[in-house]
């Protein structure tokens, strides 16, 4: 079996695009499960945009310990660890969470959970602006 998984994308644009990543586990988990490529994406001169930033992040997750959201590197970028209960973290008035695309990868947003069982789910809306 596998935990049953959806992301959606809420909006889609040249500029911002916003996901919405739900869970609910049967106790298997994810290991830095791709839940947006940007190659998929089209920014803002009409190409997929070379990295992402974050502007929100909004979450409700129960059972998990944590989820880990990251960017796809060879040394993967943390964004965030995320706990469980519920949150919202805005970056928006810093100017944003940029990727800082180091060397390697794709720049993907991976998601990783841990403290796996039965029942546990998350429920997460990112926001994010696309950078040429």
């Amino acid at each position: 079996m596998a935990d049953t998984v959806d992301v959606k994308s809420i909006a889609s644009g040249t500029r911002k695009h916003v996901l919405h990543l739900t869970n609910i586990s049967d106790g298997t988990g994810e290991a830095a499960v791709t839940k947006l490529d940007i190659s998929t994406l089209i920014g803002p001169d009409g190409t997929p945009p070379i990295r992402t930033v974050i502007e929100e992040i909004q979450w409700s997750i129960q059972g998990f310990a944590s989820v880990r959201l990251h960017w796809d590197h060879d040394v993967d970028d943390e964004i965030a660890v995320l706990a469980a209960g519920s949150g919202y973290f805005n970056f928006i008035g810093a100017g944003g969470f940029v990727d800082p695309a180091t060397v390697g990868g794709t720049g993907d947003i991976l998601l990783t959970t841990s403290g796996l069982a039965v029942g546990n789910t998350y429920d997460i809306t990112i926001s994010l602006r696309l950078k040429d």
